[in-house]
């Protein structure tokens, strides 16, 4: 019983959490400037300068919610794109050996959480999301001491297993 009541808990609160995010407010239009943007959005959890110019906008809804949506400003401060970034698809981008830190980022944005693999000295960032948009799964991509993306592990996320503590 004390288990379904955190539960049922745990579950409101990401509910209401979500509430407050992009997942209930209209979607901006490509072309719209970014004052648009951020009157439609709010403001976002952070901000990613671009290479060409422009910048990426996040809009997180960790470190409990599987949803990350980032607004591509182009250079000339108009949106180019807005999407929601923590999908298979969307970390199937991410090239191991190639990707660095602040690729990670303008891609999917920051991590729900950090941790280290002491054996091999990565610093690891897990991302909740919905594999296949039905499993509450968690993304691993580990760096190494100088920033590179060097493995990518995904599995079940342990905050929504449920745990028959009888044995």
């Amino acid at each position: 019983m004390r288990t379904i009541l955190k539960m049922t808990t745990l579950c409101a609160a990401l509910f209401l959490t979500g509430c407050a995010g992009p997942l209930f407010r209209e979607a901006p239009a490509v072309g719209e400037p970014v004052a648009a943007v951020t009157a439609k959005l709010g403001q976002p959890t952070s901000s990613y300068p671009l290479a060409a110019g422009g910048q990426v906008l996040e809009y997180a809804t960790g470190p409990f919610g599987q949803f990350t949506w980032m607004a591509r400003i182009g250079a000339d401060g108009r949106l180019l794109s807005y999407e929601q970034v923590l999908t298979g698809e969307k970390f199937a981008t991410i090239k191991v050996d190639q990707a660095t830190k602040a690729d990670v980022l303008r891609t999917i944005g920051r991590p729900a959480e950090q941790s280290r693999v002491r054996m091999r000295n990565y610093e690891v960032w897990s991302y909740r999301y919905k594999e296949a948009s039905v499993w509450n799964s968690l993304m691993h991509v580990h760096f190494d001491e100088a920033g590179v993306v060097r493995q990518m592990m995904n599995g079940p996320d342990p905050m929504f297993e449920v745990r028959d503590r009888r044995w």
